[in-house]
């Protein structure tokens, strides 16, 4: 059977993140979870929407390399919120998430979400970023210490996330939203077939 149509590949999703997950999930993938460890902080890139597609390529990279992706598709994702020109991705502390938040009200950013897909049979690999504006609500000082006190954003590239508590604050996007969320299934698809595999190949 060609590797074309073998729904036997595996998919493994370089990430911890339980969005990607459940994105994957609802479209019909079954991945599994191998977190790849790379120090984020250790990585720069010249622009924000290098640096997402140059942490996702390490990632993927990083776990590509293991015995326990041998044979497998690896997903590597990583997202930072362009702000001014600059990257932004987990804030710090509480602090420092009130602090975003309060510079980010009533503005747009850029949602950039680096992709990489190392095929580990192969060897090859394809890789691109997917781009969401994001247009920023105007919440109180009352509601933004509300909402920091969750814990939510500190878990979260930008501070903020589509799917969770910070939606009220959100006017709306312009893009995919799966990719704010932290993966943009579009992109996800072109990128496999790149590689020479449908995804609906790998439903499960």
């Amino acid at each position: 059977m060609s590797r074309m149509t073998d729904p036997r590949r595996r998919l493994v999703l370089a990430s911890a993140s339980p969005a990607r997950l459940a994105l994957l999930r609802q479209a019909g993938l079954a991945p599994e979870v191998v977190v790849s460890g790379v120090d984020e902080d250790a990585i720069t890139a010249p622009t924000p929407g290098e640096l997402a597609l140059v942490l996702a390529e390490a990632k993927a990279a990083s776990v590509a390399a293991r015995p326990e992706a041998a044979d497998a598709l690896v997903i590597g994702c990583d997202s930072v919120l362009e702000l001014d020109g600059q990257a932004l991705g987990k804030p710090a502390d509480a602090e420092d998430a009130t602090s975003r938040w309060k510079s980010m009200r009533g503005r747009s950013g850029i949602l950039q979400t680096g992709h990489c897909v190392i095929d580990t049979a192969t060897g090859r690999r394809a890789s691109a970023t997917a781009s969401t504006t994001v247009r920023f609500g105007e919440p109180t000082d009352a509601e933004i210490s509300a909402y920091v006190a969750t814990g939510e954003p500190l878990y979260v590239a930008g501070a903020f996330t589509l799917d969770g508590r910070s939606a009220p604050f959100i006017d709306g996007i312009d893009g995919d939203p799966g990719n704010v969320i932290g993966l943009s299934l579009p992109l996800l698809r072109r990128l496999l077939a790149d590689l020479g595999t449908p995804i609906t190949a790998l439903w499960a």
